[in-house]
């Protein structure tokens, strides 16, 4: 049954069964992984269902199933342990980071405490969860920024909020992972040339900016990089493997920079691929990884490779304590 479904659609199958069967069809939800010589669907147990294409009488694409809170808890405490900044401490079930004031999930408190433990941000009071923050990031020399994942806070009233962000995730057997494109070197860490090419937010990194991307906590990291044969150095990426409570092992991409004169040539996808296969190589199930809302040409990439919208966070920054 030929069908223009991408792979990594989440999709309902309806498929004739064997003869012998009390009924003679049946559904399975799940994730789409291939099309030939089978249709195969991957459902939300794990369990992969393989059909011949000529037993399959419906194919059809659903929306993707909303994340449950408790997977956004799981899935930020593991992006959490990849950028942990130089510091952290838990105050009343918000995770403080202090990371130089380099980058915002390094430098914000997000309430990734359990249900029930996590204070509130609304009393001003001396010894409240709020005065407990602003103190942290006083002594700090920093504003209290907060990181506000969908559905775990609400954003207290008078804050400014910026920064929409997506994440973005994947099992990783459902990726279109492409092979053999160009080749990524992985160290341990960071070399100046690496340092030079990845700019944040369109500048150089700051001097202590190396302190938050050598960090991790629990977890592995590695710097990819791919060079052209000229020695020119073309793309940079960092990975970060991770574990989460839930018991998926994540690897995260962050830092992916392509040189501006090699743009546009599928050189960000061939190291994003790379990246995820490495953290493959060292026990990664999960890929993850965060797009601002308006970066369009970053999101079509990383949808391409088979990435879907996990949830959103947002930052809302504390106003000036009179």
């Amino acid at each position: 049954m030929p069908s223009e479904l991408p792979i990594g659609s989440r999709v309902v199958m309806r498929y004739a069964l064997p003869p012998g069967h009390s009924h003679p069809m049946t559904d399975v939800i799940g994730i789409l992984e291939g099309l030939e010589p089978f249709v195969v669907v991957r459902s939300a147990s794990g369990a992969v269902v393989e059909v011949e294409p000529e037993r399959v009488h419906a194919l059809k694409a659903i929306p993707a199933r909303t994340a449950r809170k408790s997977e956004i808890r799981s899935l930020e405490l593991a992006s959490a342990d990849g950028w942990p900044g130089v510091e952290h401490e838990w105050i009343d079930g918000w995770l403080a980071r202090y990371g130089h004031g380099f980058t915002g999930r390094a430098n914000s408190a997000t309430p990734l405490g359990h249900p029930g433990t996590i204070g509130s941000l609304d009393d001003p009071s001396s010894g409240s969860t709020l005065a407990r923050l602003r103190a942290w990031y006083g002594e700090r020399g920093l504003p209290l920024r907060s990181l506000i994942p969908d559905r775990l806070a609400d954003v207290p009233p008078g804050w400014n909020v910026s920064d929409d962000v997506i994440v973005m995730a994947a099992d990783i057997e459902t990726l279109a992972i492409p092979e053999g494109l160009l080749s990524t070197t992985v160290a341990d860490h960071p070399d100046p040339y690496w340092l030079n090419l990845y700019r944040y937010r369109g500048s150089a990194l700051p001097g202590r900016a190396v302190d938050v991307l050598e960090s991790v906590r629990g977890g592995s990291l590695g710097f990819g990089r791919i060079d052209a044969a000229d020695s020119t150095l073309l793309a940079v990426a960092r990975g970060s493997v991770t574990f989460a409570p839930d018991g998926r092992t994540w690897v995260g991409l962050t830092a992916v920079e392509v040189a501006k004169a090699h743009r546009r040539r599928g050189i960000g996808t061939s190291i994003c691929s790379d990246m995820i296969s490495w953290g493959r190589e060292h026990g990664a199930t999960h890929a993850c990884l965060q797009v601002a809302t308006g970066n369009e040409g970053a999101l079509a990439m990383y949808r391409g490779i088979g990435f879907r919208a996990h949830h959103r966070y947002r930052y809302a920054t504390a106003p000036v304590d009179k």
